[in-house]
């Protein structure tokens, strides 16, 4: 459910402010109606801190164990100058070494000389440049007699010469630039360079056993901006400090608890009702508590005054995921890999249940339709063959079946669990409707009788079920009368009001009502994703089975890739299918927009 908020304000005196935002953050339950920025000092550390923990990743031992022990303050400080400085040497040195490196490249056709050399003849008063020209203007300047050269070895095809003084404008050449330094001398730099680059990475990857506490230091920079942001978004005057924020209405007697102790006056009144900044916390079950790594991952969140669905959202998402992965052997190794990830601890809690329920039931579901690994010698073994459900049967001719049968049953299925989930969801928005006393629950009505109505039409359309198709229709055009009716109602409209809305709104509700028929037709991708998913496990498989002899290695990492491949295939499937049905068609005739701000108190972080 959604725990009901409240607004409150509290105000100290100006001397007590720190007092007082050290309060509220210890006890971490009131949410910041505005929050400012932080101080921008703090930021930047806090940027410079996660910049250094991510490079000092690249220079830790594979096999290294990090330092458990947290360095103090002064003691990280130090360690962190170090780290800085070898960071910014190297950068430094980096850059010297790429426009050596260029200069070396540029140079190397003109041959190693010292420019000291050349230096020491301009110095005597021999004012030599080095030119590069075509054919016609090396020849009209070899015929000058005004202009003194000596021809060089070519340089990149072009003729070149040194010559004394410089060339007119007349003649097109392109001038050598002398280098500071020669080749030799400059690959002496780079070598000396790359030594000094070696001891500032040895004092990387010495750093690199400090992760702990890199990190130790990167949260107390995070709750500083924390606790900054707080100051800055309070109010204040000469002689008072306020501040106001959401908290949810069962941690009341906290709040009170530290505003008495800590000496600070307070109000507390009901969230306006045109507030849309609410911020929405969530208490989960303890089922739906296991559907929400697959909202921290979508982003998603209900707005505060919309409904909480996790529950159902957990339950159809399972059903959708073991229909779209679709193989029990796939549901096997999804369990067998959770268990490992579970023994080593790499996952939370929540995380390894929600994987176990969906890789048990991906198993389930192998079992009752007989698919293992798409292989259909699996019928041949009797345990396997005996848990599936004939009507069901990926293999139908296992049990002497027609192939239409299982294939008109699964869509069938699928068009059922579409309907009742989206009847579902008009019966949850009816019932927030009635409570509120908005009229317009009725429309939701209407829509539950369309969807019935649109999912008997599947059936006939598709499945050719021997549906009486008029009386389908007839309920079409109840219900679509009844949405026109009563879909512009709400409590601060008269009933004429509502049924004037109603009636502007009449188009918009007839393609409304076309799209009613396709949100209960798309449920049938839950039975194409999973033969689709089954047919490609097929493929490899008989690829595989026509390789022998010498080729049977090869075979072996057809099916390993191949089912590899299907399985990652089959995790996209859930994520822009199964997703898709909960998110859209679900919460759509929910009422649910996902406009949720998510509910983030001010306090202090441990991790």
């Amino acid at each position: 459910m959604i725990e009901k908020m409240k607004m409150v304000h509290i105000v100290t005196t100006a001397s007590g402010k720190d007092e007082m935002l050290r309060g509220l953050r210890d006890i971490g339950v009131v949410h910041l109606a505005e929050k400012q920025s932080a101080d921008r000092e703090l930021t930047e550390r806090f940027q410079a801190l996660s910049r250094t923990a991510n490079a000092l990743k690249e220079y830790a031992e594979p096999k290294q164990k990090g330092s458990t022990e947290v360095l103090s303050d002064e003691e990280f400080d130090k360690m962190y100058a170090e780290v800085q400085l070898a960071m910014d040497r190297k950068s430094v040195l980096g850059q010297e070494i790429s426009a050596s490196s260029a200069e070396i490249d540029r140079m190397s056709e003109w041959g190693d000389f010292s420019p000291s050399d050349l230096k020491e003849i301009r110095d005597a008063g021999y004012d030599f440049h080095f030119y590069r020209m075509g054919d016609k203007d090396f020849q009209a300047a070899n015929e000058d007699e005004n202009i003194k050269l000596i021809r060089l070895k070519p340089v990149d095809k072009m003729n070149t010469a040194a010559v004394l003084g410089t060339l007119p404008p007349e003649i097109q050449a392109t001038e050598l630039i002398l280098p500071e330094k020669s080749i030799t001398e400059m690959q002496e730099d780079i070598a000396g360079w790359r030594e000094d680059i070696e001891k500032c990475d040895e004092t990387l990857r010495s750093a690199s056993i400090y992760d702990a506490s890199v990190k130790d230091q990167m949260l107390k920079a995070q709750n500083e901006i924390n606790f900054s942001a707080a100051s800055a978004t309070a109010q204040s005057n000469s002689d008072f400090v306020w501040l106001s924020g959401y908290i949810p209405e069962a941690d009341l007697d906290t709040f009170k608890e530290m505003a008495a102790e800590k000496k600070c006056a307070y109000g507390i009144e009901d969230v306006a009702d045109d507030d849309d900044q609410i911020p929405t916390k969530v208490r989960y079950s303890k089922v739906s508590k296991y559907i929400q790594p697959v909202f921290d991952i979508l982003g998603i969140l209900p707005g505060y005054r919309e409904q909480d669905i996790s529950l159902w959202f957990f339950l159809f998402f399972t059903l959708f995921f073991a229909m779209i992965i679709g193989d029990g052997g796939y549901g096997v190794l999804i369990l067998i890999a959770t268990i490992a990830l579970s023994v080593k601890k790499m996952v939370n809690k929540d995380v390894s249940f929600l994987l176990y329920v969906l890789s048990i039931a991906t198993i389930v579901w192998g079992a009752v339709t007989g698919t293992w690994f798409g292989m259909e010698s699996a019928m041949n073994v009797p345990f396997l063959k005996a848990m599936v459900i004939p009507n069901f049967a990926t293999y139908p001719e296992a049990f002497g079946l027609d192939a239409s049968v299982p294939q008109n049953m699964i869509m069938k299925f699928s068009f059922t669990i579409g309907a009742i989930q989206m009847v579902l969801g008009s019966i949850l928005s009816i019932r927030k409707k009635f409570t509120e006393k908005n009229l317009s629950w009725v429309a939701d009505l209407g829509w539950t009788i369309a969807v019935i109505a649109m999912y008997l039409l599947s059936l006939f359309l598709v499945i050719h079920d021997p549906i009486p198709v008029t009386p389908v229709f007839v309920a079409i055009g109840v219900a679509f009368v009844l949405v026109v009716l009563f879909g512009g109602m709400s409590p601060d409209k008269t009933i004429g009001q509502g049924i004037k809305a109603g009636l502007a709104d009449s188009f918009t509700v007839f393609l409304n009502t076309i799209s009613c028929f396709g949100n209960v037709m798309s449920y049938i991708r839950l039975f194409a994703v999973g033969m689709a998913g089954v047919a490609i496990s097929q493929s490899f498989n008989g690829i595989a089975a026509g390789m022998h002899g010498p080729l049977i290695v090869l075979g072996v990492l057809v099916v390993l890739i191949g089912h590899a491949l299907n399985i990652i295939m089959c995790f996209l499937s859930v994520v822009i299918h199964g997703v898709r049905l909960n998110v859209l068609e679900f919460s759509g005739q929910v009422g649910l927009e996902w406009t949720g701000i998510p509910y983030e108190p001010f306090k202090e972080l441990n991790k």
